[in-house]
């Protein structure tokens, strides 16, 4: 399914192929928490759309490990709660594409376009950090809003007179994306292009020869978008252009940019900001109504205008970590055609609207009770994607418990014993961790790991009296039942089990340690044996 690199050698070498390139630079360093744990980057670039199997890079050459260790080391991806794109093929040491990558569909307009994922080892633990860049294929054709438009112009309108076509929208980026317009035929107009607000360009017609109604009371002109791409695509609109009397001024905007603020939390309804438009003409002509222009579908999802006031309102869901910054169009149309544009900038305020996640990475359980203090229990990972003090995350666990909570990477946790263990007075632990962010009030996440405690054998059997005493009658039979003894053992299993050894001593001999023990003196111990 893949073809394998061969011949990569140093750190600072890659291997050029056909859609298919690798820039990479790996920083290694080695901290000492517990164990040693490493810890590295590597990039790697690759085009949207490549096939399922397709060969990434070569993760055993270049993180210099070999195809023993990532098989030992139980080495796997790990993308936490987003979608796992990639494979990890331990027996070549390959990283391979698992699922469809769809570029536009990953990082919208932002690029470059990229995503992570670690790769983790154990015994001993490694950390290893990827990054996969998606390169831009030419797989969008620019596209219009509308396919047709109609555009009511007065023939008294002046040489220089502007009229806003909009804009197509691509959503590839670089020099896929829409880089040109051609408008035809060029009889009575010529094409101007602009930059969009929020990136893009949009079309305006300039008339530079004056219309006669009489004579051509309707004009049809197409207007075409290419893109870059090699061969380019293309989008169409048509544009019916019908010619009216006498309107000789076009409507102003009183500022040329607006600026206002948003909570992302702000409810559908809410108010932003107007804006306003004068046309100095009088009856029909000089009404202005107003609307966006040359917009993006999540803009034009988000926010709706009144066309008669030019009030701004919330219509959809604003998030802070989609979208920090709007930046919209609007044009002011008179009714005969004649049009003016602002632009508004409405800044997102971010509210603490998500909670920390805590992805468990490793767990080690169950751990014998004579671990050592400090051993590692478990490795979190713990993210939010809210900004600022919103997204500061602290991470605890009850300190009543024998474990703490320690920290040597950002958004990494290592959960470690804090004393010794005793099996015999707790078998079990629910360690509760807590993670918070800085807000206030804080919003908080609690995961509960459940730890059980291995046995080992440190405890020796113990019979439940120090002596026992009995009387046997004479001439008993071989096999009757003297005495019964009794010992436990606190261990669990095979370390709890207890045999008896009956080990037999001379009378004297036992006789003496009696006696002994009875008045702690060793003649009168004496006297006793010769007695007997």
């Amino acid at each position: 399914m893949y073809e394998e690199n061969e011949g990569i050698g140093a750190i600072n070498t890659y291997r050029r192929r056909p859609f298919l390139r690798l820039h990479w630079q790996t920083l290694v360093f080695f901290m000492s928490f517990l164990s040693h744990f490493a810890h590295s980057q590597i990039r790697y670039s690759i085009p949207e759309e490549m096939k399922k199997g397709t060969f990434i890079g070569n993760i055993a050459q270049d993180l210099g490990l070999d195809l023993i260790r990532l098989r030992s080391g139980n080495a796997r991806v790990i993308t936490g709660d987003h979608i796992q794109y990639t494979d990890l093929d331990t027996d070549k040491g390959v990283l391979v594409v698992r699922e469809r990558i769809d570029r536009e569909e990953l990082c919208g307009e932002v690029s470059p376009c990229s995503f992570s994922f670690d790769v983790i080892l154990e015994n001993p633990m490694e950390l290893h950090h990827i990054t996969i860049e998606i390169l831009d294929v030419n797989d969008n054709a620019p596209m219009f809003k509308n396919d047709e438009i109609k555009l009511e112009i007065s023939e008294s309108a002046a040489s220089g007179a502007r009229f806003v076509l909009g804009s197509a929208d691509d959503p590839d980026v670089g020099f896929n994306t829409l880089q040109n317009y051609i408008l035809t035929p060029l009889d009575n107009f010529i094409l101007n292009q602009h930059a969009n607000p929020g990136g893009g360009k949009y079309a305006e017609m300039i008339l530079q020869k004056p219309l006669d109604r009489e004579r051509h009371p309707q004009l049809s002109l197409r207007l075409i978008a290419l893109d870059g791409g090699n061969p380019p695509k293309s989008g169409t609109m048509n544009i019916e252009v019908i010619v009216l009397d006498v309107n000789d001024n076009a409507p102003t905007f009183n500022q040329s940019v607006y600026k206002a603020v948003v909570f992302e939390n702000a409810s559908k309804g809410a108010y932003i900001t107007t804006v306003k438009a004068s046309d100095a003409d009088s009856g029909s002509n000089g009404i202005v109504t107003y609307s966006f222009s040359h917009l993006k579908k999540n803009v034009a999802d988000t926010f709706s205008i009144d066309e008669n006031t030019g009030k701004i309102f919330v219509s959809g869901q604003i998030d802070y970590e989609k979208t920090t910054k709007y930046e919209i169009g609007v044009e002011a149309k008179d009714k005969g055609g004649l049009a003016d544009s602002a632009k508004v900038v409405v800044e997102v305020v971010d509210v603490n609207d998500n909670s920390p996640v805590i992805n468990i990475m490793s767990f080690s359980s169950p751990v014998p009770e004579d671990a050592t203090p400090g051993t590692t229990i478990a490795i979190l990972n713990v993210k939010d994607i809210d900004s600022g003090e919103n997204g500061q995350i602290s991470c605890s666990t009850d300190s009543n418990l024998a474990f703490k909570i320690t920290s040597s990477l950002k958004n990494y946790y290592t959960l470690v014993t804090n004393s010794e263990l005793d099996r015999e007075k707790t078998q079990e632990y629910n360690i509760t961790v807590v993670a918070s962010d800085s807000a206030t009030p804080p919003l908080f996440t609690k995961k509960v790991l459940k730890l059980k405690v291995s046995d080992v054998n440190d405890n020796a059997p113990a019979f439940s009296q120090e002596s026992y005493m009995s009387y046997v009658i004479e001439n008993n039979s071989p096999g009757a039942s003297i005495c019964v003894v009794q010992a436990q053992d606190a261990d669990s299993g095979a370390n709890a089990r207890v045999s008896y050894v009956l080990e037999e001593t001379h009378l004297a001999d036992r006789c003496l340690k009696w006696a002994y023990r009875m008045e702690k003196s060793e003649q009168y111990a004496r006297s006793v044996i010769k007695m007997l």
